[in-house]
């Protein structure tokens, strides 16, 4: 998973040239956590009941991750 999340990450700043990224994990999945952490994603807040997943609805917390490199120079079209 580690792998993937970090082509997802080189895609979004590199080639698409966003400035930020978001991550949503469920309070109890530790090993998503726990990844989202070591990769540089900062905890933003809490949602409540924010996916109905498997019957009922699931509360998140909500992660980021910023592009420190971004480059603000306007995209060509």
């Amino acid at each position: 998973m580690r792998e993937a999340v970090e082509a997802v990450i080189a895609f979004a700043f590199g080639t698409l040239k966003l400035h930020r990224v978001q991550a949503n994990y469920q309070p109890e999945n530790e090993r998503s956590a726990a990844l989202l952490k070591r990769l540089g994603f900062q905890i933003e807040g809490h949602a409540r009941d924010y996916l109905f997943l498997n019957g009922a609805w699931r509360d998140h917390v909500l992660t980021s991750l910023i592009n420190r490199n971004y480059d603000h120079t306007p995209l060509q079209a």
